[in-house]
């Protein structure tokens, strides 16, 4: 299996080359084509007792125009892909809804990752896309500028999400030397979770995927941290769940998996809704 299209959000403010370098890497080595996108929103017009306060002006309009056509020259020389595997796309609108509606033209999204206490009226949140896009998301932390993908972790749920990942992460999964896919469960669950285990293990060895696999009984160790951890150990760069099983307001408000692993994780998360 292989990846034609990797999509990357650029934010028009942004000066660091990281998540673009890691878009721009996976697409070098899969052959495909890398589209470059940004947004920049306006705020709607302000109006106190019928009069209106503040509006975008033309020439709010203009700087907004010249500074994604600056950031998408920034882009263009950051990329050393050849130029015919490199696309731009960039538009004066909502963020999340642009990068949304672009989707639909990558196998694969890669966005940075920023902390969820953003604001993001005017910029983009990348897990509200993720809940959006119907396609696979690749999170990338500050300072990661590479992803060699060549171990990698499975955290398995007997979910719709976490099945989409794993078919969605075949690409790089059939790549990798070592692929280690652990279930958390009960004390209840063990024998029902070795047999799902076993049949993931199963899938992909029809892939061409040999992994070792796992079940843990749930400690008082989160098993966002336990994840973490065993991908230090096996020294692996890229973590694969399904993203936001719960509600995504339910794991704001009482934690959960996808939240945890996206504030802590150092490692790459791919991630699938």
């Amino acid at each position: 299996m292989s990846l034609a299209s990797v999509m990357v959000y650029v934010d028009p403010k942004q000066q660091e080359e990281g998540q673009i370098a890691v878009a721009e890497g996976i697409a070098g080595g899969f052959g495909a084509s890398l589209v470059g996108v940004s947004a920049v929103a306006v705020e709607a017009p302000f109006v106190a007792e019928g009069v209106i306060i503040e509006q975008t002006t033309a020439e709010d309009l203009e700087r907004i125009r010249s500074m994604l056509s600056a950031k998408e020259a920034w882009f263009r020389r950051m990329v050393r892909l050849p130029s015919e595997k490199v696309e731009w796309r960039s538009a004066i609108a909502p963020p999340t809804e642009f990068l949304v509606e672009q989707a639909r033209a990558a196998d694969l999204i890669v966005v940075r990752r920023k902390k969820l206490n953003v604001n993001y009226t005017r910029r983009l949140d990348p897990a509200g896309a993720m809940l959006r896009m119907g396609r696979p998301t690749l999170s990338v932390p500050d300072g990661v500028t590479q992803l060699a993908g060549d171990r990698i972790v499975i955290g398995w749920k007997d979910t719709r999400e976490a099945r989409l990942a794993v078919r969605e992460a075949l690409p790089f999964l059939t790549r990798a030397s070592r692929v280690a896919i652990a279930e958390i469960c009960t004390s209840e669950e063990q024998d029902a979770a070795r047999s799902r285990v076993r049949d993931v293990v199963g899938y992909l060895k029809k892939h061409g995927v040999s992994c070792e696999h796992e079940v843990r009984v749930h400690t008082a160790e989160p098993d966002a941290g336990y994840l973490i951890r065993l991908a230090a150990d096996v020294g692996a760069d890229l973590i694969v769940t399904g993203g936001y099983g719960h509600s995504r307001l339910g794991e704001w408000m009482f934690g959960g998996m996808t939240n945890s692993l996206l504030q802590q994780a150092r490692a790459c998360l791919l991630m699938v809704h």
